[in-house]
């Protein structure tokens, strides 16, 4: 039986267009019908920008949709490129977004305020194009963003994440340089979109 087999129903949020949920699991519930799967790690590994990479280091996505990487940078344009494939497509494309979350010592996943935040700025961003037919999970994702808007860079600097890159080396000027919001109008297509029928 296939893990997707399992999942329940109430789960896939399949009655929205927007849907939101966590890591390998959370996309396996979600992103199976995605027309856009949105995959959001606001502090990637070194190379965020490079699309081979992120690809490569994506866990599978279910589904044939196109798969997009988004942060704390490109809301915006990430949001843009869905409606174009919106307009593309003929009718309602449905969106998965899918937060990466950090990692614990024993590697499962944790909760990541950074890739909540972001997640909740694609959400968000994806409302002021008129996409906006929410799960209550999307929306509580849009909310978190919305509320902590003005606060998105120090959150992020200051995330356990953010703290763990330091640690271990990371330059505190560039993690910096990943809160400043829509800074970037690139989108890296990790997976391009399927042909509509």
């Amino acid at each position: 039986m296939s893990p997707t087999a399992t999942i329940p129903d109430a789960h896939r949020q399949t009655k929205y267009q927007v849907r939101f949920d966590w890591a390998a699991e959370g996309a396996a519930a979600v992103a199976a019908d995605a027309d856009v799967v949105v995959w959001v790690d606001a502090l990637d590994e070194p190379g965020v920008h490079d699309a081979a990479a992120a690809a490569a280091a994506l866990p599978g996505i279910p589904g044939t949709g196109a798969v997009l990487r988004a942060d704390l940078t490109n809301p915006s344009a990430v949001a843009r490129w869905i409606l174009d494939e919106q307009v593309r497509l003929g009718r309602r494309a449905m969106v998965a977004v899918v937060a990466a979350g950090g990692s614990t010592a024993t590697g499962t996943t944790r909760f990541a305020v950074e890739d909540l935040l972001a997640a909740g700025a694609v959400v968000d961003a994806l409302a002021a194009h008129g996409i906006d037919y929410s799960s209550p999970e999307a929306a509580a994702a849009c909310a978190a963003f919305t509320g902590l808007r003005r606060a998105v860079a120090h959150l992020l600097t200051a995330s356990a994440s953010a703290q763990e890159l330091v640690a271990s080396g990371a330059a505190p000027d560039g993690i910096a340089q990943l809160g400043r919001l829509d800074s970037s109008q690139d989108v890296a297509v990790l997976r391009g979109p399927s042909t509509p029928e």
